[in-house]
């Protein structure tokens, strides 16, 4: 990769280090500098999910989410001096994280199962209306020849 297309990513990374705070400078100043930058760095923030998460670090689904959880874990979670209990938060930190990536799962099949069913029940209706134009244009002879698909 060349020097040139790498940088986004460094300054990305770059960015991420120093927190929520860099980047919003950042896109006050890609306004001020030139609007159209700091347009694309504000689309870029709430699509990315930049500037609305709430803890140190961003979404779980981040490609920096796990330098970011080192860095809470850092910074929020020192030690207490007791190695039992530093372990026992340890251990009850990660078991929550399993937890949360669990439910997490389990809300996208859930929504996944609710779209499917909505487009079944979408296709069901759509069936049911197709098939009763039919019976009411081939009961009728009305003289003219039903419509067809493709011809007009």
């Amino acid at each position: 990769m060349t020097t040139i297309a790498a940088w986004p990513g460094r300054a990305e990374a770059w960015l991420d280090e120093r927190g929520k705070g860099a980047w919003i400078a950042a896109m006050v100043l890609g306004f001020i500098f030139f609007w159209p930058i700091g347009l694309a760095l504000l689309a870029y923030m709430i699509w990315s999910k930049r500037m609305f998460s709430k803890s140190c670090g961003w979404s779980r689904h981040d490609a920096h989410s796990h330098m970011a959880r080192s860095r809470c874990r850092q910074h929020g979670f020192r030690s207490s001096g007791n190695t039992a209990f530093d372990a026992y938060k340890a251990d009850t930190l990660d078991r929550l994280e399993r937890e949360q990536e669990e439910f997490e799962a389990f809300l996208k099949r859930l929504r996944e199962s609710k779209d499917k069913a909505e487009f079944d029940q979408y296709l069901d209706e759509r069936a049911r209306t197709a098939s009763e134009e039919r019976d009411e244009t081939g009961g009728k002879d009305s003289g003219q020849e039903p419509e067809r698909p493709g011809r007009y």
